[in-house]
C-alpha cells in the first residue's frame, strides 16, 4: 500500500465516522485528544499561552497549536473549511406517509443533485438535544430510501428527469399508518432516549455505502461528503502532524472547520459569524497581546480557504474553461476568479505556488468557463471579516454535490502535505 492509498483509507474511515456535522466534529476532536490537544470550553476562563488546544461550537470546530515561542505579534496560519454536504434535513412533524406508506418529511438542505440521492439506503444522522439540554448524536442504520418511479410508469424519463424537492423527494422508510408511527421514536431508540425527551433535533439524510477505491490501477476514491470532508482531514491531519515538530519560528497553526457553508455560512458555527474572530482574540489575548499587537498579529496571517473544486469532465469538457483542464491525479487546485467569488490573488498564488515547491507536490489553476459563473466559499467571507490574505485551494472532484463524490486516491494526500508545510512555514 502506498502512503497515498494508506492516507485515503483513513479520509475513508473519518468520512465514515462523519455522517454529519456535528459528527465531523465530534470525530475530529476525538483524534485531537488522542494527539494530545486538549478540549476547551468557550464559557470558562482560558489560561493561554502555548499549547494544543480546540472547541467545539455544535457542527463546528477550531483546534490550533501555539508553539512556545509564540509572542503578542506571532500572526496565524488558518486553514479554512467546512464540515456540512448537501443533504435532507428532516422537519418539524417528521412522521408523513400515505397510501400504506412510511414516508419522511424532509427540507432540502444546500444544493444536491437530487437524482444521485435516488434508489440508495440511507441513514438518519445528527444531533438530539433533550429538554435539560442535554445533546445525543444519533446515526441510525439503512433506513430509508427515495424509490425512482419505474420507466414503465414513466416512458420519457430517460429524455429529461425532472424531480420536485416537495412531491418526489420524501423518502420512505417503513409500512403502516402515520397516525399511528413515530419516526422521533426510532431515533430517540437509537440515542437510547424515548421520544417524549426530545426537545429539539437537527438530523439529516447520509449515505450508508461505505468509501471505496476502484480503477484500472486504483487510482479513484468514491465517497460522500468529499465536499467537504476532504479538507476538514487534511487540516486535522496536518495540524496534528506539525503539533509533533515545533519549528522555531513556526506561526501560530490554525485549523477552523465551519458549519453551514452549503447554505451560506450565517449562523453563529458559520464563516460569517464571529466563532473564528472569538478564538483568534482569545489566543492574541493568553499571549498577553494588547489591541495593538492583536493587529499586528492578523496583519502578519494568511488563510487558505480549502474547499473541493471541479476537475474537467470528460463527456462536458465544454463546459470548463478551454485553457485550464485541471485533472484527477493532477495536484490540489489553486482556485481562481477575476470577482473575487474565490480570494486568489497574486501575492497568495505566489505564497501558494512556494508552499507547493517546498512540499514536493504539484498543483493545478481552475478557472471557470466565462458562462458559467462559479459558486464561491468561505475564502472571501474570512478575508472580508478579518482583513487576512487569503487563498482559495481544494481536492479536485468529479460528481461534486452527489451523494457519492468522485476524488484521486493521489491529491487528498498532497493538499495534506502541503497544508503541513503551510502549518510550520513563516511568511
Amino acid at each position: 500500500m502506498t502512503v497515498a492509498h494508506a492516507h485515503i483509507a483513513d479520509l475513508g474511515a473519518y468520512v465514515s465516522a462523519s455522517p454529519s456535522s456535528f459528527h465531523a466534529a465530534h470525530e475530529g476532536g476525538l483524534r485531537l485528544r488522542k494527539a494530545g490537544f486538549t478540549q476547551l470550553n468557550e464559557q470558562d476562563a482560558w489560561d493561554g499561552g502555548p499549547g494544543k488546544f480546540f472547541v467545539i461550537r455544535d457542527g463546528a470546530l477550531i483546534t490550533w497549536n501555539t508553539p512556545a515561542t509564540a509572542t503578542e505579534t506571532s500572526g496565524f496560519h488558518i486553514l479554512g473549511a467546512h464540515t456540512d454536504s448537501p443533504s435532507f434535513k428532516l422537519k418539524p412533524k417528521p412522521t408523513i406517509g400515505r397510501h400504506g406508506w412510511l414516508q419522511a418529511g424532509v427540507e432540502v438542505y444546500g444544493g444536491p443533485l437530487l437524482n444521485s440521492w435516488l434508489d440508495r439506503e440511507l441513514a438518519f444522522a445528527g444531533r438530539l438535544v433533550t429538554h435539560d439540554g442535554a445533546e445525543h448524536l444519533v446515526h441510525t442504520g439503512p433506513l430509508l430510501r427515495f424509490p425512482q418511479l419505474a420507466i414503465h410508469l414513466d416512458r420519457a424519463v430517460n429524455e429529461g428527469l425532472k424531480l420536485d424537492k416537495q412531491q418526489h423527494m420524501n423518502p420512505v422508510w417503513g409500512l403502516g399508518d402515520p397516525a399511528r408511527s413515530d419516526l422521533l421514536q426510532l431515533l430517540a431508540v437509537d440515542a437510547d432516549l424515548d421520544a417524549a425527551d426530545i426537545g429539539g433535533f437537527d438530523v439529516v439524510v447520509a449515505d450508508t455505502q461505505e468509501p471505496r477505491v476502484f480503477g484500472a490501477d486504483g487510482e479513484f476514491f468514491a465517497s460522500g461528503r468529499l465536499d467537504n470532508l476532504s479538507s476538514v482531514h487534511a487540516g486535522l491531519t496536518a495540524l496534528i502532524q506539525s503539533a509533533r515538530h515545533d519549528a522555531g519560528d513556526a506561526p501560530i497553526a490554525v485549523l477552523a472547520a465551519f458549519d453551514h457553508e452549503e447554505v451560506g455560512s450565517g449562523s453563529r458555527s458559520g464563516a460569517s459569524g464571529p466563532f473564528l474572530e472569538d478564538i483568534l482574540h482569545r489566543i492574541s489575548d493568553g499571549l498577553g497581546a494588547d489591541a495593538e499587537q492583536r493587529r499586528r498579529a492578523l496583519a502578519s496571517s494568511f488563510c487558505v480557504s480549502a474547499d473541493a473544486g471541479h476537475a474537467v469532465h470528460p463527456n462536458y469538457a465544454e463546459r470548463h474553461d478551454p485553457a485550464n483542464h485541471p485533472v484527477l491525479g493532477g495536484g490540489p487546485l489553486l482556485k481562481i476568479n477575476a470577482n473575487q467569488r474565490y480570494t486568489t490573488d497574486a501575492p497568495g498564488a505566489a505564497f501558494w505556488a512556494r508552499l507547493c515547491r517546498e512540499a514536493g507536490a504539484s498543483y493545478q489553476e481552475f478557472v471557470s468557463n466565462n458562462v458559467m459563473p462559479c459558486g464561491s466559499t468561505i475564502g472571501p467571507l474570512t478575508a472580508t471579516r478579518l482583513g487576512i490574505r487569503t487563498v482559495d485551494v481544494g481536492v479536485p472532484l468529479l460528481s461534486m454535490h452527489s451523494a457519492r463524490e468522485l476524488c484521486s486516491v493521489e491529491d487528498p494526500y498532497q493538499l495534506t502535505r502541503v497544508v503541513q508545510r503551510f502549518f510550520s512555514t513563516a511568511l
